[in-house]
Parts: C-alpha cells; structure tokens; sequence
C-alpha cells in the first residue's frame, strides 16, 4: 500500500469544499490514515516548497498558502501516488480532464484547491514534515 500526502489549500477551505474533495478521494477506494487542520507560518511554508526557492512564483505561492488553513492529510491505497495526481487533474484547471479536482474547483493554478506528493520520495518527505510529530 502506497502513502501519499494531500494538502486541501486555503483556497477550498475558504469556499467549504473539504468534505466533497475527501469524498472524491474516498469514492476511488482511498483511505485517510492521517488529518488535520491548520494555518501554516511562512518559515513551514519554506521547507514543504523549498523546491522553489528563488522560482517567480515563490512569493506568491508562500503568500497563498499561509493565508488561512489548510487541510493536510495522508492517503493510502495501492497506486496511492499515480490514483491522486489523476483525481486531482492537472495543475492549471482550464487543462484539467473533466470530474477532476481542480477541473471542478480550481480557478488559477495557484488557486486549484489540491497539493498531492508526486513520487514515493517526496510522499515520505511531505508525510514526516507534517506528520513527524504522530
């Protein structure tokens, strides 16, 4: 069984889309091992995206997800990873499949409601910054 972090972004929180987005995950036979609530500070924000470090968007993607909280939460199934990232759609939501996460929520590619690790590596990553302490 694969683990996989999920983040549900200040954006759908916001606009209370968190059950009907756990709901999607649950309906494609996942599971939720792990969750909870909270508003991140910037120096957090720093490690979960010190990926883009220095990149145009950094700021501005800081910005968005410390503005209010966020649901982040660990999935588990088989093909975890690969069965998220495609119930979530692509990044850009004007991209995104239709019945995707982000094709039905989604309004920038900042904005698109959803974070899901994108390999095992960064799922075992994400999953200890924000679970180290469970």
């Amino acid at each position: 069984m694969e683990r996989s972090l999920v983040l549900i972004k200040p954006d759908a929180v916001e606009r209370n889309l968190v059950g009907k987005i756990i709901n999607m995950y649950e309906e494609n036979g996942l599971k939720v091992v792990k969750l909870k609530m909270e508003t991140i500070s910037r120096s957090f924000a720093a490690k979960h995206y010190k990926d883009h470090i220095g990149k145009s968007f950094y700021e501005p993607l800081i910005e968005f997800i410390t503005k209010g909280p966020l649901c982040a939460m660990v999935l588990e199934g088989e093909n975890a990873i690969e069965r998220i990232r495609k119930i979530n759609g692509s990044t850009d939501p004007t991209k995104a499949e239709e019945g995707t996460i982000r094709k039905l929520f989604g309004t920038s590619i900042r904005e698109n409601c959803v974070h899901a690790s994108d390999s095992m590596e960064s799922a075992k990553n994400e999953i200890e910054l924000w679970f180290n302490n469970n």
